[in-house]
């Protein structure tokens, strides 16, 4: 031992991508085929219209899309992954995993792949994944890319307004890799209450309720959702996320340039800001334009501002993620250098 400090490796997003579908569906419309007033989807959640996958179009299909565009952000090849991490609740089948479907069609041969089920909290999951296998790794710094994908479509009663109104299909894709200090990862963190997985859940075609005529007939393939006991989720556990994340930094929300919450009903998300101590500027709030796309919820919102305002090096970003399970997560890192 030489007595020289440690120096930890830092790691930071090195680039961003996102892709939707072709079609897109105005909430207006979706209003009138549910026999609603036309402004009923957008007036109480903000969503304005969705994307919704073409037929055959499958998650691993949107993942590729969004991956893409992240590595061309960050200058890098498929070759040049090491490891594929992707969030879903809506794979292209039980097994294998969505990301050895994804890492094929890229090509990235030389990359790990395995898929993480936390629902919308998805990407932050894989990104604490991602952070932990890099590293352990030694020689040539590696990247790992972190994906959150859904096609809810597949999975929706279209005559329970509580769901359809709010689902979309998108995907999202970040590069992980080096940064110099101080930038990069200043805190992570995850949770999670088991107690409550029946809030949010498709009850059918796993092992406990394999897909039958019966489990077809009641629907059991489709989200079921406890809307106020969602609702209570959400206007509870976004403000102590920004409070833990800041509280672990130790920085006050003020110094937020900007907050990336999940938002599977924008309006709501929006109106907690306040409450956590922000201000409507620091919010980048997407879904509008989206629903609730799951585990690309956050990634999509954050490639939307990096594309659109802009982040500037140093900038504190936070990522505050939740969803069924219950599950729920931060990540707040200092924007490095471009």
């Amino acid at each position: 031992m030489n007595g020289r400090p440690v120096v930890r490796q830092r790691w930071a997003i090195r680039g961003t991508g996102s892709y939707l579908p072709d079609r897109r569906v105005p909430s207006d419309d979706l209003s009138r085929s549910m026999g609603l007033d036309p402004g009923w989807i957008e007036d109480r959640t903000g969503i304005r219209h969705r994307h919704v996958a073409a037929t055959g179009e499958a998650a691993s299909d949107l993942a590729a899309g969004a991956a893409r565009r992240a590595l061309e952000a960050a200058g890098l090849e498929p070759g040049d992954i090491g490891l594929i991490v992707l969030g879903t609740s809506t794979p292209d089948e039980l097994g294998p995993s969505t990301a050895c479907r994804v890492q094929a069609m890229l090509g990235a041969g030389q990359a790990a792949a395995f898929d993480v089920a936390a629902a919308c909290t998805g990407f932050v999951y894989g990104l604490q994944n991602a952070v932990g296998w890099l590293a352990t790794q030694r020689g040539k710094a590696p990247y790992a890319l972190v994906i959150g994908v859904e096609v809810y479509s597949r999975f929706l009663n279209t005559g329970d307004r509580a769901t359809a109104a709010l689902f979309g299909d998108g995907a999202a894709a970040a590069v992980i890799g080096p940064a110099p200090t101080p930038y990069g990862i200043v805190s992570m963190g995850l949770g999670a209450d088991g107690t409550r997985a029946g809030d949010v859940l498709i009850p059918a075609g796993g092992s406990r309720a394999p897909a039958s005529p019966g489990t077809l007939a009641s629907l059991g393939h489709t989200i079921h959702m406890d809307a106020r006991a969602v609702r209570s989720f959400i206007v509870e556990i976004l403000p102590t996320l920004i409070a833990e994340a800041t509280g672990d930094a130790g920085v006050k929300p003020g110094d937020l340039a900007l907050v990336i919450p999940h938002q599977p009903n924008p309006r709501l998300v929006a109106s907690l800001a306040d409450q956590a101590g922000l201000s409507e500027d620091q919010m980048v709030i997407a879904g509008q334009d989206v629903g609730n796309i799951g585990a690309a919820s956050l990634p999509f919102a954050l490639d939307r501002a990096v594309r659109t305002r802009g982040v500037k090096e140093g900038e504190l970003v936070l990522l505050a993620g939740f969803g069924a399970g219950l599950t729920w997560g931060h990540t707040l890192f200092a924007w490095p250098p471009n």
